[in-house]
This record gives structure tokens, C-alpha cells and sequence, in this order.
């Protein structure tokens, strides 16, 4: 992946850019010290200006009102806050009038934050005030005072919490008085910027010390870049935490969320003061030192599958490689693309107006339908059918393009929705409830109705991860899950009266996978990466269980590694530093499925004789007593012992 930079010959402003931020997805606003706001059209190419700020006022922050999701437009929609230098913080119309200027802080505002759901503005000022106001302006409390300035400031996922920089520290503080303040040493310089994910609920920050870091929101370091030549003068997560982008004098980078980096791009373009991100993630803006402002297209993603490579080459353009007989396809959209997924022989593409779906074995005539909402977060895929996420609902779709379901319960927010949180199968979409953690819903995929008695699926502790199996019956669907203890647990989706228990299968995982072709199931535990070849062991015979097992030694994949993908034999594991690694588990367990799952059991017992291996005689003896084969139980049990 990579960022295609473009930048004026000219600079639009005379003096530094100080803030942009984008309207829609075609359409941004840029302030700067000449007090002029320019709006840049990216459609038509053209830029206007929106209107000449008196001449005592600097602007310093910009951020437009939240887009409220699945509402109707609303008419405070089209409002933005700008902080300045005098002490106020003005509401500004997407024309351009000044609806109402505020007195907030004693010194420059240095910044201003909406909440997610627009009820509640932040600001932060050199007085070292961190204050709440309601979306019209009035005060609401002040929540902290520091002795030096606050330069950052940003909303938890929640919208419950604050987080703002003071001096070197980072301060995480809850809303609700008397609750525990959270504060930690970040850097070694002062700390100019930070930000907070909503979907993977990380966080970023930059420093004076000439680095950027990652946290968790317990303030625990989970990446701490090498020293840049210059500080860091700003970083911003992409709306759906894969990516973020950092700034710097003359440089942008485009980071994986683990830390890594995709590109280092060197502008002409001064110190880039702020970074901001197109509603649906395609592309950034920076304003720049040198009054010019820098726009920055992702291109280059990649999506693997078996033997095809698919890569957007440009906004609009893919090319589909086959590397088995080096054939090229290329592939041409009407509008830019958002989101495409690969896999289970079908290419789903999400543009900023339709859906397109492509089968591996044409792709020549994709399927085309319209999209309701522009900006699709998520593209899950299944044997079946597929899923997709946008800001309004959860969407089935058949692979011949017709609509079946769309789940919903209460409370739902799709914007926080990513690939650890849903799970798609043949007949169930389990989704992890956010406001409480320990809850997955369950739902039919054919009717989009809560499965069962509409039950849902609670745990005792709060549930990290979560993922299907793909085969099989739907009366054996079983569901894995990784909780707060990194304890990896299974059990049935179908309950019958009885509460199945959850059962615990392995500790201390951190990433999960199921194989897409039978229900073999791999994880990486501490410093091993184990497979559970046949996982129902537990329901059947525990004692048998470790020996139904393959593991290997892990310490090769480094620190926070993570499982991309399990197709057919291989699993594909991404390392810290970015790097890809393949395994090849044994083919045999895979045949043993097929041939149990259509009762050959003669063929299996002879293939488990012609492979005379342990874990295999052990899967057998357990799938044997599952299906109350007992000739077959007998001799497998036999054979080992």
C-alpha cells in the first residue's frame, strides 16, 4: 500500500495552513493564518473562498459536527467549530456565517472536539482549562484544570471519557466526577497531537521528542516509532482503525495500526500541522506550513486468495493477476473504490454509489447493484452469501446480488463494527454486543431474526474476538471467542433447552482463525501456534483432547503477531514489523472431515492407517463416538492406546 501525493504548483493560502477538515467525501475546508477559509472541491478541482475571518483572529482547530448516523440530514449538520487564537471558539456555517462566537479560554484555544454523537464539544486552551460544552454553545462544566497548556484533545469511543495531553503526560479522564483518572509518562518532549480510535479503541500520540506511539486505552505502550529528524506535528487514525497517518516537516507516512509503516512520502510542503481523513478512508488532507495543502490517495492495497492477487492500482482501476498462468484481468469502476474483499471465489467491491461482485472464473461480468449509503466499513464474505456495514445497518447480500436480511438490536452503532467483532457463516451472523461486552448476539442469516428462543450468547468475562466455523450441520454451528483473559472458549449456537456450557479450549490466545474448507481451527498462544484439529473433542471425550492437537514453536513470528488468513491448508500470519508468513498445516485432517462428514468410515480408518499418526486416530475415535460410530470408535480407540 502506498499514498499518491498530489499538491498544487501554487499554494491556495499566503500564510500556514492550520486546519482543514472534510465536509463530505468530495469536499474540505481549509483555515489559515491569512484568515481566509477556503473550500476545495475535489470533483470539479475548484476552490472557493468561504469567508475572510477578521483580522485579530488566527484560526487554530476546525472540526466539523458530526454526521449523524442512519438520522436524516439534520440542519446543525452542516456546522463546523473553529478555535482561535483570541480566546473564542466560533460556530460556522458550511456557508460561511458566523453563527455564534464563544469567550472560552484565557490564550488561544488550541483545540475543539464534537463527540461522536454530536451532544458534547470539547476545548482545550493555553490556560491548561479542559472544558465541556452543549452543541449550542453553553457551558457545561469544567472538567480539569492543568498548570501548562493543553496542545490535544479527544473523545473516547464511548464518548465518556477525555483524553488530553499535559506537558509529557497523557490524562485519560472519565466525565462522571469521583471516577478513576488514568495518567501516564508518553513521551520525552512535549506532546503536540493525539487521537483515539473508535473501532479498535487505540491510541495515538506525538511528540516534541520527534516520535509517534500507540497505546491501548489503559495507557499500556504497544508501539514506539524510531526518532524522526523533526517532531511529530501530527497523527490521525483512519475511520475504521486499520490505518493512520502521520505528519511531519516534509513528511507524511501511511502506518498499519500495529505500528508498522506502509509508505514515507517527502512533500514539499513545510511542517504538516493536521491531518484529516475522508469520511469513507480513502484519501487525507494536510495542512501544511507552506500554505499549500496536501492530498493523499491510498493505492496499492492487495487481496490474495488461493491463486489470484488482486491490487487497486488506482482509484478506479484493479488488476487481478493469476499467478498459476500469469493471466491479467483488469478491472475498471464507474467511482472511486471504498472497500473490496476477496475470497470464497467471488471479488466483493464496495464503490462510493454501488456494489460490484465478481466470480473468479469471470471477470468479465460482474454483478452490479446500488448502494443505499455511500460508505461501506466492512465487507464480510461466506460460502453463501455476503456481508456489508455501513454508517446506517448491516446488510446480507446473496452472491447473485439479492437482498436477504439486515439484523438489528437494540442500541446498535455499525460505525464500530471490524472484522474481530463480526462473524458471518452459512446460516448465522454472531455479532459482539458494545455496550455490553460480555454479549454476543445471534442471528439467522436468512431471516435476519434472532436465532432460537432469541437468547443471546453471554459469557462471564468481556469478549475480545470472536469467529465462527464454516462447515458442517446447522444444528453443530459452533462459535469461538478470545475474553479479556485471552482464554479461548467454545460453544454451540443452537441452544436446545439445556444451557450448553461454554467450554474453555486454550489460554494466553491472542488471534484466532477458522479453516474456510472443514472446522479445523488454529490460534497462536503464547510463544506456540497450535491447531485444534477437531475442537468438538471437548463436547465428546475430553481426555482425548491434547492429543487431537498440533503445535509448533511460535518464537519465529516476534511480538503481537497476528493470523490473516486460513484457506484450505494454509495460514497466512502477519508479523509486528509487518511482514507476511505462510504455514502449511498437514492436508490429512481436512480429508478426515470430508470422508466422516459424507460416513465413509472405512475410507477414513484406512487413511488414518496409511498416515499412522496419533492426532489423527485421536480425531477419528472422537468424530466416531460424536456420529455413534461404534465399530470405528472401537478401533480408533484401539490404536492409541
Amino acid at each position: 500500500m502506498r499514498l499518491k501525493i498530489s499538491l498544487l504548483k501554487e499554494p491556495k493560502h499566503q500564510e500556514l495552513v492550520s486546519c482543514v477538515g472534510w465536509n463530505t467525501a468530495e469536499e474540505l475546508y481549509s483555515c489559515s493564518d491569512d484568515h481566509q477559509i477556503v473550500k476545495w472541491n475535489l470533483l470539479t478541482s475548484e476552490t472557493s473562498q468561504i469567508v475572510k475571518l477578521p483580522d485579530d483572529i488566527y484560526p487554530i482547530d476546525l472540526h466539523w459536527f458530526p454526521k449523524s448516523l442512519g438520522i436524516k440530514k439534520q440542519t446543525q449538520a452542516e456546522t463546523f467549530v473553529l478555535t482561535s487564537s483570541d480566546g473564542k471558539f466560533h460556530l460556522i456555517s458550511k456557508l460561511g456565517r458566523v453563527e455564534k462566537s464563544v469567550e472560552a479560554h484565557c490564550g488561544a484555544v488550541l483545540a475543539g472536539r464534537w463527540n461522536y454523537e454530536g451532544t458534547a464539544l470539547v476545548t482545550v486552551g493555553e490556560d491548561g482549562q479542559i472544558k465541556i460544552w452543549s452543541k449550542t454553545g453553553m457551558l457545561r462544566s469544567t472538567l480539569a484544570q492543568q498548570g501548562t497548556p493543553v496542545y490535544s484533545v479527544a473523545w473516547g469511543p464511548d464518548s465518556e471519557k477525555v483524553l488530553y495531553t499535559a506537558g509529557k503526560q497523557l490524562i485519560i479522564k472519565p466525565l462522571q466526577p469521583n471516577a478513576k483518572v488514568l495518567q501516564w509518562k508518553a513521551h520525552d518532549g512535549i506532546i503536540l497531537k493525539v487521537d483515539w480510535n473508535s473501532v479498535n479503541d487505540l491510541i495515538l500520540s506525538a511528540g516534541e521528542d520527534c516520535k509517534y506511539k500507540v497505546w491501548d486505552s489503559y495507557g499500556r505502550p504497544l508501539y514506539s516509532s524510531q526518532p524522526h529528524e523533526h517532531p511529530i506535528t501530527s497523527v490521525a487514525w483512519a475511520p475504521d482503525g486499520e490505518l493512520f497517518a502521520v505528519g511531519s516537516f516534509h513528511t507524511l507516512r501511511l502506518c498499519d495500526k500495529t505500528g508498522w509503516s506502509y509508505a514515507l512520502e517527502k512533500p514539499n510542503t513545510g511542517s504538516i500541522f493536521n491531518i484529516t481523513w475522508s469520511i469513507d478512508g480513502t484519501q487525507i488532507a494536510g495542512a501544511c506550513g507552506n500554505g499549500h495543502v496536501v492530498f493523499a490517495h491510498v493505492v496499492e492495497q492487495r487481496w490474495e486468495w488461493k491463486d489470484f492477487q488482486v491490487t487497486l492500482t488506482k482509484r478506479r482501476t484493479m488488476q487481478v493477476r493469476n499467478v498459476l498462468n500469469d493471466a491479467v484481468d483488469l478491472l475498471e469502476f464507474r467511482d472511486r473504490v471504498i472497500k473490496a474483499s476477496l475470497n470464497y471465489a467471488h471479488l466483493v467491491v464496495s464503490t462510493s454509489l454501488q456494489c460490484y461482485v465478481f466470480s473468479t472464473k469471470n471477470w468479465n461480468t460482474p454483478l452490479i447493484f446500488d448502494l443505499k449509503e455511500g460508505t461501506v466499513s466492512l465487507i464480510l464474505q461466506a460460502e453463501r452469501h455476503f456481508l456489508l456495514v455501513d454508517g446506517g445497518g448491516i446488510y446480507l447480500y446473496s452472491y447473485d446480488g439479492r437482498f436477504l436480511s439486515s439484523p438489528k438490536f437494540p442500541g446498535m452503532r455499525t460505525d464500530i463494527l471490524n472484522a474481530q467483532t463480526v462473524s458471518l457463516s452459512n446460516d448465522t451472523i454472531a455479532i459482539k454486543d458494545k455496550a455490553d461486552e460480555k454479549i454476543i448476539f445471534l442471528f439467522e442469516a436468512s431471516t435476519g431474526k434472532p436465532l432460537g428462543d432469541g437468547k443471546f450468547l453471554s459469557h462471564k468475562n468481556e469478549i475480545l474476538e470472536i469467529a465462527l466455523d464454516q462447515k458442517g450441520l446447522t444444528n453443530d454451528r459452533k462459535i469461538a471467542f478470545i475474553d479479556k483473559n485471552r482464554d479461548l472458549c467454545i460453544t454451540s449456537v443452537k441452544r436446545f433447552g439445556k444451557e450448553e456450557q461454554i467450554i474453555k479450549l486454550g489460554t494466553m490466545v491472542h488471534t484466532l482463525a477458522w479453516s474456510d474448507t472443514c472446522n479445523i481451527l488454529c490460534g497462536l498462544q503464547d510463544t506456540r501456534f497450535t491447531v485444534w484439529y477437531y475442537p468438538n473433542t471437548v463436547y465428546v471425550d475430553r481426555d482425548i483432547l491434547p492429543k487431537t492437537l498440533y503445535e509448533r514453536d511460535a518464537s519465529e513470528f516476534s511480538k503481537n503477531p497476528h493470523i490473516v488468513s486460513f484457506v484450505g491448508n494454509q495460514v497466512t500470519i502477519r508479523r509486528a514489523d509487518g511482514s507476511l508468513i505462510h504455514i502449511s498445516i498437514s492436508p490429512y485432517p481436512a480429508i478426515l472431515h470430508e470422508y466422516v462428514s459424507s460416513s465413509k468410515w472405512e475410507d477414513a480408518v484406512r487413511l488414518c492407517r496409511f498416515v499412522k499418526e496419533q492426532t489423527m486416530w485421536a480425531c477419528l475415535a472422537a468424530m466416531a463416538v460424536a456420529n455413534r460410530d461404534m465399530t470405528t470408535a472401537e478401533i480408533a480407540y484401539a490404536a492409541i492406546d
